[in-house]
């Protein structure tokens, strides 16, 4: 279970493939990052700061060893709505990166579970992204009319395999592959709006343990009380490890593959923080599982959101900067320092009126924005709305351009507001005003 409070939740052909070492699932081969490395330190630094994007090192990905190119993850397939700029990011792989801020949040937490639990979980931070319908909404237990299943939530690329949307994508399989105690760390995707915490790309780590009936049997207390008291003591050491001796809560709320469920917040910064989201595992799941007898925690956490508060960093884009500006101030193993800005270059804003239509929805524009504008457009926010006496309806967006690396030129913004307008009128089938 990935509950992302960030955001707050194997192509069908493709099997998973086992290693021989028992500890290792291994379903993806990260891209090589040494070319794009070394191209990037040949630069002048001038242009070095510029260089805002990183172009995908390659057009395929490996997974379990069947190249998997372009032309398979954008299909042309009438359900498959991934853009190219999400394919870009797919091998990146942020959170296996030793120093950067995702990385070293990891690192930090899974030193944590190999102190207190030794030998106990196993960890896995490089599985498939890429899963079924089946795997990453059915074994969860997300029902059949949940919103997080509409192409307006979900980066689909056909009717049966998806991008993931959580990491709890894989814990069916690592269930009945006879794991009880394991970590998952991985990229996640959702078609989301644009502002300084949100982007369609981002990272979680879940962690589930199962229990057999010894376990709780001489305890004296049912298995589910056995069960959540556990992963209460377990993350309550968690947020003492990230964030030192604080205040912390829990809040009873509602996940659809937990019974109970709870959050976790922490007042951290004169302020309450939510941390996570957990709960005990619903029976159905491990029943699905083949785990009758037993009862399991899971929770799940967004790095992105934790990284931002321990390292103090403004915005969410930040994190795939290849600036030096930005890499050099990480190093591995140390957490929590805090980020010093380089620039605070000022945002252009531009507004866009159009009438819209029934099947409008703001995650479609958000998606044309980022298509053309990238990591330039920093927020879209609606500012106007109305309803005219014939019925229709009119949407004024304001969007924000803002580079964190460098001025952005008139021409330019004006250039990319053009190419907005052109393109929201025509893939949306707005009427602009």
């Amino acid at each position: 279970m990935a509950i992302s409070l960030a955001h707050t939740t194997l192509l069908s052909r493709t099997s998973l493939f086992l290693s021989r070492n028992s500890r290792s699932l291994a379903f993806c081969i990260p891209f090589s990052t040494s070319s794009s490395s070394a191209a990037a330190s040949s630069l002048p630094s001038d242009k070095l700061h510029r260089n805002k994007w990183r172009s995908p090192v390659a057009s395929v990905l490996e997974l379990g060893g069947v190249k998997i190119g372009r032309e398979d993850v954008m299909r042309d397939d009438p359900t498959n709505n991934v853009p190219d700029t999400i394919f870009s990011k797919l091998g990146m792989q942020l959170h296996r990166r030793d120093q950067h801020p995702i990385g070293i949040l990891k690192n930090a937490i899974f030193e944590y579970f190999d102190t207190s639990y030794p030998n106990k979980f196993d960890k896995f931070d490089d599985l498939c992204p890429i899963v079924t319908v089946k795997q990453n909404f059915d074994d969860v237990l997300v029902p059949a009319d949940h919103v997080s299943r509409s192409y307006n939530d979900t980066y689909y690329i056909d009717a049966q395999s998806v991008l993931r949307c959580h990491t709890s994508a894989h814990q069916a399989e690592l269930l009945r592959r006879g794991h009880t105690h394991f970590l998952v760390t991985g990229d996640v995707y959702r078609r989301d709006s644009i502002d300084s915490t949100h982007y369609p790309v981002f990272h979680q780590m879940e962690g589930v343990r199962v229990f057999s009936p010894d376990d709780w049997e001489a305890s004296g207390v049912d298995a589910t009380s056995y069960a959540a008291e556990d992963l209460k003591k377990c993350l309550e050491g968690l947020a003492n490890h990230l964030f030192g001796a604080v205040e912390m809560r829990w809040i009873d709320t509602y996940f659809p593959f937990t019974n109970p469920s709870f959050e976790l917040e922490i007042y951290f910064q004169e302020k309450w923080l939510e941390v996570l989201g957990c709960g005990v595992t619903e029976q159905e799941i491990l029943k699905r599982s083949g785990k009758t007898n037993n009862v399991a925690w899971a929770f799940g956490l967004g790095l992105e959101r934790l990284a931002m508060v321990l390292f103090d960093i403004p915005d969410i884009r930040l994190f795939w900067s290849n600036d030096e500006r930005f890499t050099s101030q990480f190093s591995k193993g140390q957490l929590g320092v805090k980020f010093k800005p380089f620039s605070k270059y000022p945002p252009c804003y531009k507004d866009i009126s159009f009438w819209i239509n029934e099947s409008f929805t703001e995650n479609n524009l958000c998606e044309v924005v980022r298509g053309i504008a990238g990591d330039l457009a920093e927020e879209v926010l609606l500012i106007d709305n109305f309803t005219n006496k014939k019925g229709m309806t009119s949407h004024c967006y304001r969007i924000a351009y803002r580079s964190m690396e460098r001025s952005l030129t008139d021409d330019e913004i004006n250039e990319l507001q053009w190419n907005v307008r052109e393109q929201v009128q025509s893939k949306l089938n707005v009427v602009l005003r």
